[in-house]
């Protein structure tokens, strides 16, 4: 009798979501396909089936994984407004120069509009919920403004968002560094005591 083993089993969703990530790159989301997601991930359908119910899922998961995983990739800085203004920057850099990212944003305008005004997807509120405690830790040093913070955190979140999403259109006027260095104003100054 074959066993899987659960090495086995991660291994096999590991292939699934890089499989998916670069039809997503290659095809745009409109036109990745659940066959392909297999073929390229070397395992049949219905082994992505079990995983997940749909290519929307997939991608879902993938941008899911591939938003808090930015997060957890950039080390906390010094303690402080400072460093979580630092780090919240520095995300924000990454995921705009992500080809993940930028991929859904351009050929998934229809997916991107649902989380930027339909409501929160599950990367969003992890994303609240690791800034709620970052920013409770800062303001019980003081460099934090006082405030319910899962509101600031809220607010921290459409901020980064909104510069990552929009970072394209005022490339003309904002470059790369230009457009970090004003995230990080509007966020220091928006949490300052």
């Amino acid at each position: 009798m074959l066993s899987i083993s659960n090495d086995e089993s991660v291994d096999i969703g590991d292939r699934i979501m890089a499989a998916a990530a670069s039809c997503v790159r290659d095809f745009g989301v409109e036109r990745v396909t659940l066959a392909e997601i297999a073929r390229r991930a070397g395992v049949s359908r219905p082994t992505v089936y079990r995983r997940w119910p749909d290519t929307r899922t997939i991608v879902a998961s993938l941008l899911t994984e591939r938003i808090t995983g930015t997060w957890r990739a950039v080390a906390p800085g010094a303690a402080g407004r400072g460093g979580l203004v630092e780090r919240i920057v520095e995300v924000a850099r990454r995921l705009r120069d992500d080809e993940l990212i930028t991929s859904v944003l351009r050929s998934a305008p229809d997916l991107a509009m649902t989380y930027i005004a339909g409501r929160l997807g599950t990367s969003q509120q992890i994303l609240i919920d690791l800034l709620v405690d970052a920013l409770r830790e800062a303001q019980a040093d003081g460099s934090v403004r006082t405030g319910d913070v899962r509101q600031l955190s809220a607010m921290v979140l459409l901020i980064g968002q909104s510069a990552i999403q929009s970072a394209q259109i005022v490339e003309p006027i904002l470059d790369a560094d230009a457009l970090s260095a004003e995230l990080s104003h509007a966020l220091n100054g928006y949490l300052a005591p």
